[in-house]
């Protein structure tokens, strides 16, 4: 899909983004092993969380029905040759889910292979699920996903007991389950997702688990099993739990506060004031907004409640009247490195250059984010470079210009934010992909004022 970008409109309004797939892919799959009926609300549609719930409708027998009818309406479609989805899907009752679940102990075999589709965040996390089942399981993806590291979760499902096998340190991922004990493990990389699926197989390991995180990551799993109770203490960056079976959960999905970032820098590139209502705020995740703000963008934030254990609030971005670059050391970027392609719209924009230290985990993502950022910002009439890991945005502005995005969502939706402000027009070839985490992108943009011609 093509979108042709047009500068001058400005983004101003009011809007609510997609709730967060990162917070989904978590409540779905707590929420299917629960004992007990859970009730959730404000699932996004996007392309990772459905395959999590596919996958899930796999091995959870007594929640299949429910999850096969949330998968139906948001538009997915299981075909004997691989994985399609309808992404024109509008039914407000996609984002509601009652699910019924009997506990970890009544996970069964999949009948095939479980697909996680392009998700790592799922495959990542299935994998602790199924660490402790006594069955064998496969775990596949499509092409971009077979090639992204999986020997990091591998590893420490391993010396807790589970036979994992990788292929070349990738998937397909094959996992013979069984009886685990508790380790002490120092995780090697910030990775919430290693850190989520390694606290998933602990509720069912005998004995206390511990990690030590080097850096702190995004809490979503912590904050869930916290809320439900589960025998979890934190202090500093050495997490301990215990073995804990959980009831049911109850509660909407905050917005995706890394979806947010998109509309927060299209509003700042054209001068408008936007208002994102209902939108997470973990600390762990809005580090991104202290980024911002070194560059000149001005927000304001204002919570509202709680949702199991996830903070909730508006975000308000004020007028902007110019940006700087700024530098994110390498010490930082863990706590923005999903938010680094938006950054790096705003810095191509900005008086001076902006540096990303440190940046080399960019190149396993859904695509090389690292050198595709570099080379998506000079094919708009910009200057980038990669120098080692670290990625240089000169700043200036852009001319405009044509890229394609790779199948990468976060590209896709930065570079086309990049264009709004660029002195002419651009075509940003692969905005479908933009569905992988942010369903509706272009459409609410055009709702606040872009102009974009699909």
């Amino acid at each position: 899909m093509r979108a042709r970008v047009v500068p001058g409109g400005t983004v101003a309004g009011r809007s609510r983004v997609p709730g967060d797939k990162s917070i989904a892919h978590r409540w779905l799959i707590l929420a299917a092993t629960a004992r007990g009926t859970s009730r959730l609300s404000h699932l996004p549609p996007a392309l990772d969380v459905r395959s999590t719930a596919w996958c899930l409708s796999r091995i959870c027998s007594s929640a299949r029905s429910s999850l096969e009818g949330w998968i139906s309406k948001s538009g997915y479609r299981d075909e004997p040759h691989g994985f399609t989805w309808d992404t024109t899907s509008s039914d407000p009752s996609t984002s509601e889910l009652v699910v019924e679940g009997e506990g970890r102990s009544a996970l069964v075999p999949s009948s095939g292979p479980l697909h996680c589709g392009n998700s790592g965040t799922t495959m990542r996390l299935l994998a602790g699920l199924l660490a402790p089942a006594p069955f064998t399981s496969l775990l596949t993806g499509d092409a971009s996903l077979v090639r992204r590291p999986m020997e990091r979760v591998a590893e420490p499902l391993r010396l807790m007991g589970a036979d994992v096998r990788t292929t070349d340190g990738h998937a397909p991922v094959v996992i013979r389950g069984g009886r685990l004990a508790g380790i002490r493990f120092e995780v090697p990389v910030p990775s919430a997702q290693v850190k989520g699926a390694v606290l998933l197989a602990a509720l069912r390991a005998e004995g206390a688990t511990v990690l030590v995180e080097p850096a702190p990551t995004r809490d979503h799993t912590e904050r869930a099993l916290v809320a439900l109770g589960a025998p979890l203490a934190r202090e500093g960056g050495v997490i301990t739990v215990g073995p804990y079976e959980h009831g049911p959960l109850d509660g909407t999905v905050p917005g995706d506060v890394s979806s947010a970032a998109f509309l927060v820098a299209a509003a700042a590139l054209t001068g408008g004031a936007l208002t994102v209502v209902g939108v997470g705020l973990n600390p762990t995740r809005t580090h991104f907004l202290e980024v911002m703000e070194r560059m000149g963008v001005r927000t304001r934030v204002r919570p509202t409640g709680e949702v199991l254990g996830e903070p909730v609030g508006d975000l308000d971005v004020l007028p902007c009247h110019g940006l700087v670059g700024t530098s994110v050391p390498r010490g930082e970027l863990p706590l923005v490195i999903d938010e680094v392609p938006v950054l790096a719209a705003l810095a191509a924009h900005a008086r001076g250059e902006t540096s990303f230290e440190g940046a080399g985990e960019l190149r396993l993502k859904e695509s090389d984010r690292l050198g595709g950022l570099a080379e998506g910002i000079r094919a708009l009439g910009g200057d980038a470079d990669v120098v080692g890991d670290d990625l240089l945005v000169a700043g200036g502005g852009l001319r405009g210009g044509a890229f394609d995005a790779r199948g990468d969502h976060r590209m896709a939706m930065a570079l086309c934010v990049a264009a709004l402000a660029a002195a002419g027009p651009s075509q940003i070839e692969g905005m479908q992909w933009a569905e992988v985490s942010f369903p509706g992108f272009l459409d609410a943009l055009g709702s606040l004022g872009a102009e974009i011609e699909g």
